[in-house]
């Protein structure tokens, strides 16, 4: 596996400012990985260069500081808050005599930290031997020299091309087991949509809150703290919305700026479930200063996945910590709801994002009563299903006397799904 940093080792910090705006990174944002992987940082190093220097990154003056203050500090890690080339980092590890690691490097070791889930380790696995499968030739001490010894002695392969082909064996391996995960998830997902629940997925920024307003939602107990990727395995609970029937939420993996490529790639099984929504919450930290541009690294992360079309609902959380601000939905031209401010630690506001999720999937909800047969005892299950049953009785001739409370479309799609039309056992309609 990659090399990561333990806890409590100690590190210096490198953040270069680069004239090229797609090539920047936030220090502050540097300094919350290195705390959320446990990672006490013992001194910071900044430059300003216009392009990246080809053998250390920085120039050979910032280079020489950056050794004087790893002997200074007896750091035992470099972090770099840019992606390095296998040759910068091992030319920086020469210099400084310590492990020299980049911004994706951190990462990985942090969700390495976070999966619990054997399908969260296979993804992290993935992700790391990918990356390791780029720069072998600073990994490794031996990979130059001929394999020897009895029977292998010869012009063989060398340790290089050995490793390299092994890491591509397991990396095809962890390939198919994830494709199998994904199979079953798209297997959970056709299951949920013949029981007409749509999937409502949180999306947005890491440390956005969108944990802790799952549990609030849902009463889960997901693992929600304020450092960055606390909740790495996806997690899905059934949300009751009251008279417009019920909604499977997701909670989904937090996105960061410049997530790596392969990163992603990995991550695909799990992020599925964001594509395949029906509905987006875009979970906003309304008190961060970066949040504009949070907002557009989450939609090009979104755009990246194929996801860019599903329909969203921005949620503006942290409004406690906003001072004079009030729970409020905003809605377009078209009278549609396409904000809500709330509080997720308070719960303020909850009642406006539950009130938009069921507009959303149609708010035309009315109370039916049936006389539903014996012989359509697969639909009543259905109906129960969706949460859609309010009260039963049985009548003298053994049909179930059902009073439901659902949204026209949802009732049509049940009653095409059993050949019927909708009206069919309905004694009585009435809004709800």
């Amino acid at each position: 596996m990659s090399e990561r940093p333990q806890a409590a080792e100690q590190a210096v910090l490198v953040h270069v400012e680069l004239q090229e705006p797609a090539a920047c990174e936030e220090l502050a944002e540097l300094e919350e990985l290195v705390r959320s992987a446990g990672v006490c940082s013992v001194g910071v190093v900044r430059a300003l260069r216009r392009v990246p220097e080809a053998k250390y990154f920085v120039g050979l003056g910032k280079a020489e500081e950056i050794r004087d203050l790893v002997r200074k500090t007896a750091a035992e890690v470099v972090l770099f808050n840019h992606t390095l080339s296998p040759a910068q980092a091992r030319n920086l590890g020469d210099l400084t005599g310590c492990r020299v690691l980049d911004r994706t490097d951190l990462i990985l070791d942090i969700f390495a930290q976070r999966a619990r889930t054997f399908e969260g380790k296979l993804q992290v696995e993935l992700a790391q031997l990918e990356h390791m499968s780029t720069r072998l030739v600073r990994g490794w001490t031996h990979l130059e020299r001929q394999k020897g010894g009895i029977g292998l002695r010869g012009p063989g392969e060398k340790q290089l091309e050995t490793d390299r082909r092994l890491l591509g064996l397991r990396i095809r391996q962890l390939h198919r087991r994830l494709e199998k995960v994904r199979r079953q998830r798209a297997q959970g997902r056709r299951s949920r949509r013949r029981a007409e629940l749509p999937t409502v997925s949180l999306v947005g920024y890491t440390n956005a809150g969108k944990s802790t307003l799952f549990n609030r939602l849902t009463g889960a107990g997901v693992l929600a703290e304020d450092r960055l990727f606390a909740t790495l395995d996806p997690t899905l609970r059934r949300l009751d919305l009251g008279s417009g029937g019920a909604v499977v939420l997701a909670d989904t993996v937090g996105f960061i700026r410049h997530l790596p490529h392969h990163l992603v790639a990995a991550f695909r099984a799990t992020l599925e479930e964001t594509r395949e929504a029906a509905l987006l919450l875009h979970v906003i930290d309304a008190a961060d200063e970066q949040r504009p541009a949070h907002s557009e690294q989450v939609k090009g992360v979104l755009q990246e996945i194929g996801a860019a079309e599903v329909p969203q609902l921005e949620v503006y959380n942290k409004m406690d910590m906003l001072p004079g601000r009030r729970p409020r939905a905003e809605r377009d031209r078209g009278g549609r709801v396409r904000r809500v401010w709330l509080s997720a630690a308070t719960g303020e506001g909850l009642d406006l994002l539950i009130g938009a999720i069921r507009e959303h999937f149609g708010d035309r909800a009315m109370r039916r009563r049936l006389l539903v047969p014996p012989s359509a005892g697969r639909l009543r299950a259905r109906l129960y299903d969706c949460g859609y049953v309010r009260r039963e009785s049985i009548d003298s001739s053994g049909a179930w006397l059902l009073e439901v409370e659902a949204d026209t479309a949802g009732l049509e799609r049940l009653w095409q799904a059993e050949g019927l039309v909708l009206g069919t056992y309905t004694i009585e309609d009435r809004a709800a």
